[in-house]
């Protein structure tokens, strides 16, 4: 389920530092466990708080939150690396709570540290976090699918199987659980994260979730009417060239660019018009074209 980290702290998304802090010690006072003991709405309710504050009262995290969305942020940073350096000591002191036990609680001993040198120590130490980079042709890209990754790693081979989301883009960050390097004390092993680059492709290129291709038309097509064979991911069409048309236009092919994905609505698909004036033209053309250029054409 997708969170919206302002509307949980109640702030806007211009919200000031201040205004984030402020909102946070409101919330955490009044869904605090020590508050509410035995009340699992409002553990809930403070763990959704908490990770919020994490990330909004970070100005890196922030700024990824923000360019990328809920879906995109969480591809690059897991919960470990949400708490990691987070600092809510203060806060809580104020109030009079601890925070060891408390967060040890409620997130399974992954926050990385809180408050005055508090430090909420995993169980057992996490195997290293892997990072290859991850070109992916265009196609591929906005269908997404099955790919095998062979990589080394200190001199040993690695396979894994990949499911590519369709619609990623250049920036995502696809992480693989447990696909990393194995812990040194018996714990999980690390994370494998791929860093997506998309090369160009010959034919189509893309516009946030929208597709464009361009299609020549002929002289006479452009003014008089005319059809066109567009490619699409899923084949061609033959669609309708209005008389008049302008070099440049654009013509919409509805649901045939990037696919939906979560909340991620179905894109379109932009024929753009090339206007094909020759080159050079036989006898006879130039004949027609004097005669019309008579005609004020």
């Amino acid at each position: 389920m997708a969170k919206d980290y302002y509307s949980i702290l109640g702030v806007s998304k211009g919200a000031s530092p201040e205004d984030i802090k402020k909102a946070y010690r409101k919330l955490a006072l009044k869904y605090h466990p020590d508050k509410n003991p035995g009340d699992k709405k409002a553990e809930e309710k403070f763990k959704d708080i908490t990770e919020a504050y994490a990330v909004l009262s970070d100005a890196e995290k922030r700024k990824q939150y923000d360019q990328f969305g809920e879906s995109g942020f969480h591809q690059r940073y897991s919960q470990e690396d949400i708490f990691r350096g987070f600092d809510v000591g203060d806060i809580f002191r104020e109030f009079g709570f601890g925070t060891e036990d408390i967060f040890s609680h409620l997130f399974g001993g992954r926050a990385a540290a809180f408050g005055g040198g508090t430090r909420v120590r995993p169980r057992s130490l996490k195997g290293p976090d892997y990072s290859l980079s991850l070109t992916l042709p265009l196609r591929e890209a906005v269908l997404g699918g099955e790919r095998r990754i062979d990589f080394r790693h200190d001199g040993q081979p690695h396979s894994v199987q990949v499911r590519i989301p369709p619609g990623v883009e250049t920036g995502t960050r696809l992480r693989l659980p447990g696909k990393g390097g194995p812990s040194p004390s018996g714990g999980a092993p690390g994370d494998l994260f791929l860093d997506v680059e998309v090369s160009p492709d010959p034919v189509f290129s893309r516009e946030g979730n929208d597709l464009l291709v361009r299609v020549r038309v002929p002289f006479s097509g452009a003014c008089l009417g005319t059809t066109a064979e567009v490619p699409t991911l899923a084949g061609t069409k033959r669609i309708k060239i209005p008389a008049g048309i302008q070099s440049g236009a654009k013509i919409r092919l509805k649901g045939f660019g990037v696919p939906a994905h979560r909340n991620r609505p179905q894109g379109d698909l932009y024929a753009v018009v090339d206007i094909d004036v020759p080159h050079s033209l036989t006898e006879r053309q130039r004949e027609l074209l004097e005669k019309l250029r008579k005609e004020g054409l």
